[in-house]
């Protein structure tokens, strides 16, 4: 089993102290610029619009690179996961379209399947979770729960990793994705 206690340890890819939220852009953060118009999603649309899934697979990203370290630890040598973030990114940039993009999120989903680690499967879907939200927003609601499960025994660290994840959602989709069930 992964050491989950000292997760910063491992090198995640993403700046801790960096925040994403709308109105506010760090000049040195991988997320595009906010396409919505600020208005609230509709919290029973499980779909959104493209501008809007775009500014959630942002924050999706950012928590799942915070995690990718966990997959990395026990499968250092598999890939998919980090592939399926880079094609989100890409998504991001327009090169890739939503298909493309899902392909890579089966493929991460896959992976989970392979891992034995709690810890590492839960990274994984995180990972397959935050691809997932280019086609279809309600899977941005998975990222919190499957994060929960990444520190098995750990509730300190589980609940610092889920308070970095709210203090970062863009102010207008906390509703969506914390009481969109």
């Amino acid at each position: 089993m992964i050491a989950v206690a000292d997760i910063r340890s491992l090198g995640s890819f993403a700046d801790p102290s960096r925040r994403i939220s709308s109105g506010r852009e760090d000049p040195a953060s991988n997320v595009v610029p906010l396409f919505a118009d600020g208005a609230l999603p509709d919290i029973e649309d499980l779909r959104l619009s493209e501008d809007d899934r775009r500014e959630l697979v942002g924050w999706t990203i950012a928590c799942a690179e915070r995690l990718l370290p966990l997959f990395k630890a026990e499968r250092p040598d598999d890939d998919r996961p980090h592939q399926a973030l880079a094609a989100a990114e890409a998504f991001l940039r327009g090169e890739l379209d939503i298909d493309a993009v899902r392909e890579k999120a089966f493929a991460c989903h896959e992976a989970a399947r392979q891992a034995q680690d709690p810890s590492a499967v839960a990274a994984a879907r995180v990972c397959g979770q935050a691809v997932a939200v280019a086609h279809l927003a309600g899977h941005s609601r998975q990222v919190p729960r499957h994060t929960a499960r990444a520190f098995p025994g750990d509730r300190s660290r589980r609940d610092e990793e889920l308070a970095w994840q709210r203090m970062n959602i863009p102010d207008r989709f906390d509703a969506y994705v914390y009481d969109g069930d």
